[in-house]
């Protein structure tokens, strides 16, 4: 059994992607990794060749900045760095560069590789997601969160990236059929200083929107006002220890007021079915679990 880790990156200083924190919270796992490097406005590709691994393959790419729609260009981007792997690897383990695994998944993240590589009746494989906001004491809790996605997938060319790379669905746009595990991806995308996270969020709905609705609708300020947000709870777990410099040196503040969400009836409803019973009405599955 063998597993090509990838990724794709562009601007990872710029935009303070950790990146590196991505590659190498499953790299232990990976027998090579590639990382679809765009061309940058700063040193990204510095950054990657700076890991002291002979695993990591490098490719370089020039994103098409004329895809602005659905964020497209995302899983384009995706789909070369995929089919550049070679097909003796058996599964392809795909993380965004704002995304970790916890060291303590990684064995049976391993199981579940061996396990199901010759199940013809698996893609792929589902994790369940915590989402970080604001700082890296806070996840999601509301229903604007999606709670599972996958990440490792056969090495099967009719597998796409679908449409802004959050999961896969196979060429003729049929769902995949997954299994879910029991480990977790850490998503940080929205975990930065405020100054930094305001950068990204500019930068990444140029990914989606044209520039009429960059003017309507994206505010003309420096910080990101991370007070806009429904639910959230307390983080009382550990952190992947790839991540734990960042979050030593966090020295920003965030303060959670829950009195500040404004729920319709309807949302508190669904939310309250949600956490009795564990089933999230009217939510769009990606895949097919088996």
């Amino acid at each position: 059994m063998s597993t090509a880790g990838f990724t794709i990156i562009r601007n990872a200083i710029k935009y303070d992607y950790p990146v590196l924190e991505a590659i190498t919270s499953i790299l232990p796992i990976c027998d090579a990794f590639y990382v679809g490097v765009g061309k940058s406005d700063d040193e990204t590709r510095k950054l990657i060749e700076s890991i002291a691994s002979n695993k990591i393959k490098i490719i370089d790419t020039v994103w098409d900045d004329n895809l602005r729609e659905g964020g497209l260009v995302l899983s384009n981007e995706t789909n070369k760095v995929f089919d550049a792997i070679p097909n003796e690897y058996n599964w392809c383990f795909y993380i965004q560069s704002d995304e970790c695994v916890h060291e303590e998944d990684l064995e049976k993240i391993k199981k579940a590789l061996s396990d199901h590589k010759d199940n013809k009746h698996v893609d792929g494989l589902l994790f369940a997601y915590k989402h970080f906001y604001g700082h890296y004491n806070y996840i999601g809790a509301g229903r604007r969160w999606y709670a599972n996605e996958i990440r490792v997938i056969k090495n099967n060319k009719k597998i796409r990236s679908y449409k802004d790379a959050q999961g896969f669905r196979f060429e003729n746009n049929s769902k995949l059929k997954i299994k879910k595990i029991d480990a977790s991806i850490y998503h940080y995308g929205w975990v930065k200083p405020p100054k930094s996270q305001q950068a990204k969020q500019e930068n990444f709905h140029k990914m989606w929107h044209d520039d009429e609705w960059m003017k309507k609708n994206i505010t003309d300020v420096s910080d990101f006002d991370y007070g806009k947000i429904d639910l959230l709870q307390q983080f009382k777990g550990t952190h992947p220890k790839v991540m734990q410099t960042r979050v030593n040196n966090a020295a920003w503040k965030f303060i959670y007021d829950k009195t500040k969400a404004k729920l319709s009836l309807k949302y508190k409803f669904l939310f309250f079915i949600e956490k009795l019973t564990g089933w999230r009405a009217g939510e769009n599955k990606n895949y097919i679990e088996v």
